[in-house]
């Protein structure tokens, strides 16, 4: 089975993906890593290249090649990215969603703990990071709508859809790892 995660940012999407990998034994594959080292080789912040994505389309082409190829020559894992479930329709299909504010709490506290590496760090303020957010999600929207025609916030392009804003990661993960369990069962 292959289970591929997509969200909200700050929705706990990497936290959840990650305990599950875990739990069940298997891969996981983030793209939002393979992002940030592609920022990185570029000697810029992750802020800058989704700037960059947006007239220059090469970044989310190679990340989604290498979605599609996953997908295609591999089973058993867990893939996170907000483009996973369309790039590999035959996977189980989880979004993990999250107020604004309180996604902007949950990146701004990981920031300010430095769990995030290579993003906008002149972000100040909760404030700030609602704005930033926002921002980014519009990009996102507007590019993958121009690229594939998708929304991936379209909750009708997933199997299970939780939000997580008054959940703490055990309350999240439990509710996950019943879904998936039962899908599991059912094969």
């Amino acid at each position: 089975m292959i289970i591929s995660f997509s969200g909200a940012i700050g929705s706990g999407k990497s936290t959840i993906a990650e305990m599950l990998a875990k739990k069940l034994k298997m891969p996981r594959y983030y793209m939002g890593s393979i992002m940030r080292e592609i920022a990185k080789q570029k000697n810029i912040s992750f802020a800058e290249l989704m700037e960059l994505n947006k007239t220059d389309p090469a970044v989310d082409y190679e990340v989604d090649e290498y979605q599609k190829k996953l997908g295609k020559t591999q089973d058993n894992f867990i893939v996170e990215g907000r483009t996973s479930y369309y790039f590999i329709p035959h996977s189980l299909k989880i979004f993990l969603d999250v107020d604004e504010k309180e996604s902007a709490r949950r990146v701004f506290n990981d920031l300010k703990n430095k769990h995030r590496q290579n993003e906008a760090t002149a972000i100040t303020n909760i404030e700030e990071m609602i704005n930033s957010i926002k921002h980014r999600k519009q990009s996102e929207i507007e590019r993958y709508e121009r690229y594939y025609g998708i929304d991936v916030y379209d909750y009708r392009n997933y199997d299970f859809v939780l939000n997580t804003t008054n959940l703490n990661i055990d309350e999240v993960f439990a509710k996950v790892y019943k879904f998936v369990k039962g899908r599991l069962e059912k094969r």
